[in-house]
């Protein structure tokens, strides 16, 4: 007999009533439609996003009463917004997106709300948001990431945390997770130029700095994607969907009231 569906979309009102509850956590994969240089399709992020939360789901769903939400293709993609293809929301929209789609989520009865982000450009809204549904519903909200854990990027000392967008491990996971819109014959290296050097301004460096795709060149991608292989792929999405898996474990239990801090106060003896 095969386990009852776990995507959300798929229930009927009757069944949201009777089936999800103040203990369910919802999963909301969250990704772009951007362009991704000349040899990844345009959908990669959301398709990982959505890989690696139906996996997950699949995997511990029953256990810690997850459900899945249809995923939200679309994100703020400004830095790509030159190219054609980009269908990018501006950040009030995504922002608006978000806010409704957190109403909705609290008008069922579920009270955690995870949102699996496969797109960097959309963390800094996401962050915020947290707070906002926090205040608005009282919904205990979280955000993480699909992207491997950081151990486990063989391409570390090649790509010097260059391979940010399009890059030997982005390409790798698409190679596992399809490979019929991977152009392996379009793939060059496009490592900035001295940017890996600097101390503090680079990618994940101590000081931000806003930038757009087609700064580093015409072609909007970072990295290596020439070293990438499908077998790489397979073992960062495993490696990936391992650590959502912990990740949504923690958050089902995960509950304010249970970290209250106790202060005790001596009172001296006059």
């Amino acid at each position: 007999m095969t386990s009852p569906s776990r995507r959300f979309a798929e229930l009927s009102v009757a069944q949201v009533r009777s089936r999800c509850s103040a203990d369910s956590v919802a999963v909301l994969p969250v990704g772009a439609v951007e362009q991704h240089g000349p040899h990844l399709p345009l959908i990669t992020d959301a398709l990982v996003a959505e890989a690696a939360s139906t996996a997950a789901v699949d995997r511990h769903g029953e256990e810690l009463d997850l459900w899945l939400l249809p995923t939200l293709t679309y994100g703020r993609s400004v830095e790509h917004e030159w190219a054609p293809g980009t269908l990018s929301l501006s950040t009030s929209t995504f922002a608006a997106v978000l806010a409704d789609l957190g109403r909705g989520v609290a008008a069922t009865g579920i009270r955690r709300l995870v949102l699996v982000n496969g797109h960097g450009g959309n963390s800094s809204e996401i962050q915020t948001m947290l707070r906002d549904l926090r205040r608005a519903h009282g919904l205990l909200t979280f955000a993480v990431n699909a992207f491997p854990p950081p151990e486990e990027d063989p391409f570390a000392d090649v790509e010097r945390g260059q391979g940010i967008h399009g890059g030997a491990g982005e390409t790798s996971l698409l190679l596992h997770l399809r490979p019929d819109l991977v152009d392996m014959d379009a793939a060059a290296p496009r490592l900035p130029r001295g940017l890996a050097d600097n101390t503090h301004v680079r990618f994940g460096g101590t000081v931000g700095f806003g930038w757009l795709s087609d700064d580093f060149g015409p072609d909007g991608y970072l990295g290596d994607p020439t070293r990438a292989s499908a077998d790489t792929g397979r073992k960062a999405f495993a490696a990936m969907t391992a650590q959502l898996g912990e990740q949504l474990a923690e958050i089902a239990r995960f509950d304010f009231t249970h970290h209250l801090a106790t202060h005790h106060r001596t009172v001296p003896v006059l």
